[in-house]
């Protein structure tokens, strides 16, 4: 398996990716004018023709018959274009002395305080492929891209991950709160927010503070958790360092989780080294590795064995990477030390 930067000729194949997802993926429309305009400008961005601002590094997931299967992505930085609001979970502390009364009351601020900050998002792996290290590799593919080019991003990396919401694509959360604003159902407003039409959400949702307290037990009891189909990314990137720091989606309530990009454990631990060809052992660990380039990037994960600078991988691991002995890569353990004592 290979990630690499998505092309103009994958549209059909991502169309179909995006169908078969449903609602799981909405921040990548099933609108085939629209998706095709997404890799055009993806294909910009990795070709370095556009600001930060605007930058989405588009990747999919290719086997070796050159089938794409998965599909994610890097945004430069949110917000600087169009409004990038959540909600931060807070406090609001009431007291009466008099009374003997104190109440600490969960309290909504609306924020768009990760402005400028880089986000990872549009991550889909076809069931059939959900094995093996593929989706390890197809999230953890672009915490390697970051800390191969760290100048194209901002100092965070967040990921706004799916909260609960039905198939039928209600959200408890929303039902209590947001549609007393908007007068509209959950999956329209989703639906306005994918199209980059946020300017609603500021021009009808309170300033003021809203206590969780007004909201129904189902809406309160869904705040900061994520949808059982996320669960599997959100483990994955909290092994990474990820935390939930109480931000929250302002539709489906659903964590907004960050790090530190030079705290990440792909990014801090990852290191150059030379590639050799050879034959790793059977206990080699595997590794993420990644060919150090930009527009014609390639990311895979193999067994791999170090030797001082050296990495040593099989030739088939090579020609993925279409690099040849001597080149230099970017690499870094697929798992972590703890991870690996339970592997093993």
């Amino acid at each position: 398996m290979i990630v690499r930067p998505v092309h103009v000729t994958d549209l059909p194949a991502l169309l179909a990716l995006v169908r078969q997802a449903g609602r799981g993926l909405s921040t990548l429309p099933a609108s085939e004018e629209r998706l095709a305009h997404r890799l055009r400008w993806a294909q910009r961005t990795f070709a370095e023709q556009v600001e930060r601002a605007d930058a989405d590094y588009l990747f999919v997931l290719e086997d070796d018959d050159q089938q794409v299967v998965g599909v994610s992505a890097l945004s430069g930085a949110v917000g600087l274009r169009e409004p990038w609001y959540n909600y931060r979970v807070g406090v609001t502390v009431s007291s009466s002395p008099d009374l003997g009364i104190q109440r600490q009351i969960p309290t909504l601020f609306l924020n768009n305080e990760m402005t400028g900050q880089a986000e990872i998002c549009s991550l889909f792996l076809r069931p059939d492929q959900r094995q093996g290290s593929n989706g390890r590799l197809l999230s953890l593919a672009r915490l390697l891209f970051v800390a191969e080019y760290p100048h194209l991003f901002g100092d965070k990396l967040l990921a706004e991950l799916r909260g609960s919401a039905g198939e039928q694509g209600c959200s408890p959360f929303w039902d209590s709160l947001g549609r007393h604003f908007f007068k509209m159902d959950f999956s329209h407003a989703d639906h306005l927010s994918e199209l980059g039409n946020k300017s609603f959400i500021a021009e009808l949702m309170p300033r003021q503070p809203l206590y969780t307290c007004l909201l129904t037990e189902q809406a309160q009891a869904v705040i900061g958790k994520a949808h059982p189909t996320t669960e599997p990314a959100l483990k994955i990137l909290t092994a990474e360092g990820f935390a939930h720091k109480g931000y929250i989606d302002i539709f489906d309530a659903g964590p907004v989780i960050e790090a530190p990009i030079s705290k990440i454990r792909t990014v801090r631990d990852s290191q150059p080294l030379v590639l050799a060809i050879g034959t790793p052992d059977d206990e080699a660990p595997v590794w993420l590795i990644h060919n150090r380039r930009l527009e014609n990037c390639r990311i895979t994960a193999a067994p791999a064995r170090r030797v001082g600078y050296s990495l040593i991988v099989d030739r088939l691991t090579a020609k993925r990477l279409q690099l040849q002995p001597g080149n230099s890569v970017r690499a870094v353990p697929l798992l972590n030390q703890q991870q690996q004592a339970v592997a093993a």
